[in-house]
């Protein structure tokens, strides 16, 4: 039995309907009940429904929010997160000003957007937080992470374009399929590395850590670990690094992982 399943929230643990499947939290439960930590290790803020999920999943346990900016242990709000470099954000904005694009900027728990729209508003259902947005100058607290909020296809552009300093992180969601979610993180920060942070806390070796991902967002997570999975519906990058591939997300997929992490 592994120690550890590190989960995605879009395309893994929720599918097209925006919804986790009763049968999918019932096998959750039982490898936490087993003695399996469960992680949630999602592109998303630790806010809204990303929060209720990483609660539902593990209440006492450390959780990967914002591509591994945030850590954060949700009973405690114990933070081990990695701030943006000091000049990347003045660079970001000015580029979405010029280029009329959305950029949204987080902290920890809060965050806050350039451009006000439909796009904006879509994503705030998303999250399952009011639509109330607030400019990325009046948030307090350390800003760990931006992130690019285009039309699908508008990503190749966009990867395209200088980011000094920083690394990207795109990502797509079955709730907004015409949708790309470019995170940006400092440079060397992911998945992966925030997914060692937490099997370190627990004192774990990777060989006993599962990820369960469907997008390019989790490879650096699924690299670093001893065992892991693509869901079917996964994307080429994830489906290329995975050692196993369970069914779709919408067929309940991640119970099939969750049993394979049990049995090895």
């Amino acid at each position: 039995m592994l120690g550890l399943i590190c989960v995605d929230v879009d395309g893994t643990l929720i599918g097209t309907d925006n919804t986790v499947r009763e049968d999918v939290w019932a096998a959750l439960a039982d490898a936490r009940a087993k003695g399996v930590r469960i992680a949630l290790c999602s592109g998303r803020p630790a806010i809204g429904n990303a929060l209720g999920y990483a609660r539902r999943m593990d209440a006492d346990g450390w959780h990967v929010f914002q591509n591994g900016a945030s850590v954060v242990r949700v009973d405690s709000g114990e933070s081990l997160s990695e701030a943006l470099p000091d000049d990347a954000l003045p660079m970001l904005m000015a580029r979405a000003h010029a280029e009329d694009r959305l950029l949204e900027v987080y902290t920890d728990t809060e965050f806050g957007v350039t451009k006000p729209c439909s796009l904006a508003e879509r994503h705030a259902a998303l999250l399952g937080v009011p639509y109330d947005p607030r400019t990325p100058e009046s948030l307090v607290g350390t800003r760990v992470r931006a992130q690019w909020v285009v039309p699908r296809e508008q990503e190749t552009a966009v990867t395209a374009e200088p980011h000094p300093g920083l690394d990207l992180h795109p990502a797509g969601s079955p709730a907004m399929p015409d949708t790309m979610f470019i995170s940006i993180t400092r440079a060397g920060v992911s998945k992966g590395s925030a997914v060692r942070r937490i099997a370190a806390e627990y004192g774990l070796g990777m060989d006993r850590v599962m990820m369960v991902g469907d997008g390019e967002n989790d490879v650096s997570a699924m690299r670093v670990v001893g065992h892991p999975v693509a869901m079917g519906n996964a994307d080429p990058p994830a489906l290329a690094a995975a050692r196993y591939t369970v069914g779709h997300v919408d067929a309940g997929g991640l119970i099939e992982a969750v049993g394979l992490a049990l049995t090895l």
